[in-house]
């Protein structure tokens, strides 16, 4: 395993939709439907990257405002780009967030809580800045069992190197399970909270469609590979191609599974 040090950030917009984005996307709509919001709300999406999740909501949910606030200035310029003036773009934290307290009506994050330092802070923030009788909700990926992109990944990875198993997002990011979403909601102070599964396909023309995205180099699993000796690289890919099995026409077909949670301040 390298040396180099790996770093979860995400800077650029372009990268991050290949691998990730077009899959968010269709987990956007269920999510939000699943929440049933009425119209004329003041939405804020924290952690809203390259925009899948406000652009979901300025489709569908007849938002009265739309904010979305992420700390990268380059997901953010992509955002801006897709939704120009249907919504606005802040720089900042789940645990800072740049807005008044009581000024939103429904919170929600999208593929982000995990990478929170703090989860329990970035939930009382959140609190703060939302109405008596607002809604908090959040989905995060699967990682442990069945977004089998990043699952698929790691499986092969951890058996040409075991250490890669310090990097594997199911043994970093405990929030990847619905049991401990729910924990988290409930002991940071917020009632009537519920999970569910949010499960879409991936299907991917063929092996180089799903492998090109992890030399982008964005996020843990891509920075991974490219920390990698274009040798051990090549071996990963060849492993990875194993694992998925491909269908006979070259295709493959994946699940992604993120795991949505929601409650509110007021029982």
């Amino acid at each position: 395993m390298t040396s180099k040090p790996l770093s979860d950030a995400w800077h650029e917009g372009d990268p991050y939709e290949r691998y990730i984005g077009r899959w968010s996307r269709q987990v956007a709509p269920r999510f939000l439907a699943w929440l049933g919001m009425e119209g004329g709300r003041r939405w804020l999406d924290v952690g809203c990257g390259t925009g899948a999740l406000a652009s979901a909501i300025v489709e569908s949910c007849d938002p009265a405002t739309v904010i979305g606030v992420d700390p990268s200035e380059g997901f953010l310029a992509t955002a801006r780009r897709q939704l120009r003036e249907r919504a606005s773009f802040l720089v900042g934290h789940a645990s800072d967030i740049p807005l008044p307290d009581s000024t939103v009506d429904v919170i929600v994050s999208g593929l982000a809580l995990n990478f929170a330092p703090d989860p329990h802070a970035a939930l009382r923030e959140m609190t703060r800045v939302l109405t008596d009788d607002g809604t908090i909700a959040a989905y995060v990926w699967d990682y442990a069992e069945k977004m089998e992109l990043i699952r698929f990944f790691w499986d092969a990875a951890v058996e040409l190197d075991p250490r890669a198993a310090e990097l594997d997002e199911a043994r970093r990011f405990p929030l990847c399970r619905s049991d401990a979403l729910v924990e988290l909601f409930r002991s940071s102070g917020l009632a009537r909270v519920e999970a569910l599964a949010i499960d879409v396909p991936t299907r991917f023309v063929d092996f180089a469609d799903l492998w090109s995205p992890f030399l982008g180099g964005q996020g843990p699993a891509p920075a991974y590979a490219m920390s990698l000796s274009e040798s051990a690289r090549d071996r990963l890919r060849d492993h990875l191609r194993v694992r998925v099995a491909p269908n006979e026409d070259g295709s493959v077909e994946l699940i992604a599974r993120a795991w949505a949670v929601r409650g509110t301040p007021q029982a």
